[in-house]
């Protein structure tokens, strides 16, 4: 098992469940929204196996956090309320979301423009 390098001190969900506080011992401290989770979960069904793999997930911008469960000492799994919940967030990997914000967050919105799609969810 790989080294792990960013422990945090403090995992906080929301009240409305649409985000997630994470406090480092580095002082990094994140507010992680749940859409911003949600579409960059870890979980195969997102990434795929390779990056060509990779899904560009939309119509998340109202996803809730229904549970934040650990995963050993090294990560924690989120479960969604559409059910997604095969996503398993390590410590480094919400240390880079945060670190990475603008960069991962400007390339997604830039992909659901790409490919016509939305951050709404679709009406029926």
């Amino acid at each position: 098992m790989e080294t792990i390098r960013n422990w945090p001190t403090e995992i906080r969900l929301a009240k409305d469940r649409r985000a997630l506080s994470v406090a480092f011992e580095d002082g990094a401290a994140f507010e992680l929204s749940a859409e911003y989770l949600r579409v960059t979960s870890p979980s195969a069904e997102v990434q795929g196996h390779n990056p060509s793999e990779r899904k560009t997930v939309p119509g998340k911008k109202d996803v809730e956090i229904l549970g934040v469960e650990p995963v050993g000492r090294y990560a924690v799994r989120l479960r969604f309320d559409d059910m997604h919940d095969s996503g398993i967030f390590t410590w480094d990997y919400l240390h880079e979301l945060g670190t990475e914000f603008a960069e991962k967050w400007a390339a997604y919105c830039d992909e659901l423009d790409a490919k016509g799609l939305s951050r709404e969810r679709k009406k029926r």
